[in-house]
């Protein structure tokens, strides 16, 4: 057995046995980035990984235990890492090195982890493919290196799939850890508001948050138990009790609303459909009630609208604050493009955006109040070819992605889990969404599921290589 064959779980106490060392750990991954640099899931390397390793080597030898300790790890190269360039995926910010690290970062550094280097993104987060002017192609799946792994976490997704990493670091805004997830036939979670902290930033709305990809369950679950500390002065901060790793046992029955529509005038993928379908059987099985509900809110014009707003002027005042003027040129067209409609945005505009937001949301919860669970699609299609998204991007992206945002703009827990692989290979996932902050509930159920076999172990070609 290779030693990316092994789940991070097994890493973790195959390091503490003395049986393998972090060194051959990052050695084994290196060699393997390098070997599959064409899926485009990397947009640097670490210089210091292997005397990182050494010392996760030394300090494991002295009885340490910190709870990473000697694992390889990647960053999503939209969190600052101090001593390895950030860009943000932004040829505007190339050879940019933050002088400390984000607050998730230094956690997991203080965890031990050896961060081999940066995951490719998208410019600033703003699209759910990955493709930029910072790395020479787009991050792809491996199940179908012509098409995109999504976005913006799409690197990271690809580096587990391929067998990279072992588990990476991730972040989700409006979809962009489940997306990718579901492209890469991975588990994807997003955390509920304020678990993890979006330290150094605030904002008395908060959509975006730091999450794992992984292989499994308790390899996701391993990860955010480190990340879920919060920062002092977090507006949301809150703390799990207990590990999350040490809870994936389901107590208790549950209530599962289920819906496939879209939300929008378009047709439900047949697989998207599908793979709902099994998985409310699956649950059924398991003993839980599932029920078919409608969808509670549409995305109709004024939605669509204010969601193309609230992303606009969360682009903008990222690259007001770290873009000088004269490198703005160097921003991709739709990155300029939601610069243009930010700087017709009065506050005004952008406070009624985030109000309507707001509401949407809300209408959601009221809908499910009675229920423990949401089963959705994650998205509606397989992953997209290379060159899917030209012409009316944010149309296109929104139609693909539909299902992932209302659990953002909710502050809920969601996680992507694998469905199935179709006859033309192309993988396609199911959206779970809890109650707020009953993310060790939903883990739960994900783990049970895992159990009861709801996907399979299917690696792409290039885990074998």
């Amino acid at each position: 057995m290779s030693l990316h064959e092994l789940t991070a779980a097994q890493q973790l106490d195959a390091l503490r046995a003395k049986e393998i060392s972090s060194l051959e750990l990052t050695e084994h991954y290196l060699a393997r980035i390098e070997r599959h640099a064409d899926l485009g899931a990397f947009v640097t390397l670490n210089e210091n990984a292997l005397a990182e390793a050494a010392r996760a080597d030394e300090r494991l030898a002295g009885g340490d235990l910190a709870p990473l300790l000697g694992l390889p790890l990647g960053i999503k190269d939209l969190a600052a890492t101090a001593g390895i360039p950030t860009t943000f995926g932004s040829a505007a910010l190339a050879g940019f090195v933050p002088p400390e690290d984000s607050w998730t970062v230094g956690l997991l550094r203080q965890a031990g982890a050896v961060v081999l280097g940066k995951t490719n993104t998208s410019e600033f987060g703003a699209t759910c493919y990955t493709e930029n002017d910072v790395t020479p192609r787009p991050a792809v799946t491996p199940y179908a290196p012509t098409r995109y792994s999504s976005g913006s976490s799409g690197g990271a997704a690809t580096a587990v799939a391929a067998g990279l990493l072992p588990v990476a670091h991730a972040s989700d805004g409006a979809g962009s850890i489940r997306t990718p997830a579901a492209t890469c036939h991975l588990v994807g979670m997003k955390p509920s508001r304020g678990l993890v902290s979006p330290a150094p930033a605030t904002s008395f709305l908060v959509a975006s948050t730091e999450g794992p990809i992984a292989r499994t369950v308790e390899d996701a679950a391993l990860l955010l138990d480190v990340m879920a500390f919060a920062a002092p002065g977090d507006l949301y901060g809150w703390r799990n009790e207990g590990s999350f790793a040490s809870a994936l046992r389901l107590r208790r029955p549950l209530k599962v609303a289920m819906w496939t529509d879209t939300g929008l005038d378009q047709d439900v993928d047949p697989q998207a459909e599908l793979a709902v379908r099994r998985t409310a059987e699956v649950l059924t099985g398991l003993g839980h009630e599932v029920r078919e509900i409608p969808l509670p809110a549409r995305l109709d014009e004024p939605v669509t609208s204010a969601v193309l707003a609230w992303f606009a002027y969360q682009v903008g005042a990222v690259t007001q604050l770290m873009v000088p003027p004269e490198r703005v040129e160097l921003l991709r067209p739709y990155t300029r493009h939601l610069l243009a409609i930010n700087e017709t945005l009065s506050a005004n505009d952008v406070v009624m955006a985030q109000s309507l937001l707001a509401r949407y949301a809300s209408t959601f919860l009221a809908a499910v109040d009675d229920y423990d669970v949401v089963l959705t699609p994650t998205t509606n299609g397989p992953p997209v070819p290379i060159g899917y998204y030209a012409g009316d991007e944010a149309d296109l992206m929104l139609k693909w992605s539909c299902h992932t945002p209302w659990a953002n703009l909710a502050g809920v827990p969601a996680i992507s889990l694998p469905s199935h692989v179709d006859d033309e290979g192309l993988p396609h996932g199911v959206h779970l969404v809890g109650r707020n902050r009953r993310d060790a509930e939903l883990l739960a159920l994900a783990a049970q599921l895992e159990s009861a076999a709801l996907w399979d172990g299917l690696h792409p070609p290039s885990w074998h290589q």
